[in-house]
């Protein structure tokens, strides 16, 4: 009679998607858990763009009006870096390190020969994104509370639509970065990254621009994220809102139906 422990396990359970995406951010976590003044650096840097800008150019200027409403310049430029924190946040994670995990150091050739797929795959970093994203975004929340930059309990969600702005970017990152062959192609990522950011109307009303640039600016995925977050940190609360919620939920699906198909041309045929 052969030994039981011998034979196969007939009765092993695969994985489902939910655990297979979250094996992969567990792998992260771990992975991160030296690195945590990655974290600190990423949450300190719109805070200083806040104090430095938003409190001393505020004392030149006195309000600005967003949607029928006078806000102080200081309230008015939070939420634009609540939305400039999350988007970082997802470009860092996204290109730099998904570019290393999947062109050098090879960790979804190993991945995918477990039971995890492609999918899951992109979904795990997605969610890893969201995560590390995520802190940033709720940490800057506090901030702007013991500020008093936040008076409405629209604010509560502010950090959901930080974590779409997350997802939107983290998505549509790691599709473009699976064209990269080189860390010189990051360069183009600087060269969208800071218009995007300049140009998103963080720090003035987007009726600064006329004609058809204003028209350009308010189709950038950045500036609804920006009036996003504004409309909700200021209870300005618009029609306009949906907009952005749905423009953000589907740029990011289809980010990540691109990673997918993508990672099974790179790593699968």
């Amino acid at each position: 009679m052969s030994d039981p422990s011998s034979r196969p396990d007939r009765f092993v359970v695969p994985l489902t998607s939910v655990q297979a995406t979250l094996l992969l951010v567990e792998r992260n976590a771990i992975t991160y858990r030296a690195e945590w003044k990655l974290f600190l650096t990423g949450f300190l840097e719109p805070v200083f763009y806040l104090l430095s800008i938003g409190i001393g150019v505020g004392q030149l200027i006195d309000t600005f009006e967003f949607n029928g409403r006078q806000v102080p310049y200081a309230e008015f430029v939070a939420p634009g870096m609540l939305a400039a924190s999350a988007f970082n946040g997802a470009l860092m994670d996204s290109c730099y390190n998904f570019f290393f995990k999947l062109k050098h150091g090879r960790l979804y050739d190993a991945v995918l020969a477990t039971p995890i797929g492609t999918g899951d795959v992109a979904r795990g970093e997605a969610l890893w994104g969201q995560l590390r994203g995520g802190s940033y975004s709720a940490a800057f929340l506090v901030v702007m509370l013991v500020l008093g930059y936040i008076d409405t309990w629209w604010a509560l969600l502010a950090l959901p639509a930080a974590l779409l702005i997350g997802f939107a970017f983290s998505a549509v990152a790691m599709a473009c970065t699976t064209w990269f062959t080189s860390w010189q192609d990051f360069e183009k990522v600087t060269l969208v990254q800071v218009p995007l950011f300049l140009f998103s109307a963080t720090f003035f009303p987007v009726t600064a621009f006329d004609g058809w640039l204003r028209w350009v600016v308010e189709c950038t995925p950045l500036y609804r994220g920006v009036v996003l977050c504004r409309e909700l940190t200021t209870g300005a609360v618009s029609t306009a809102s949906l907009v952005s919620v749905v423009y953000l939920v589907v740029m990011g699906a289809v980010g990540l139906l691109v990673v997918r198909r993508r990672l099974d041309a790179l790593l699968i045929t």
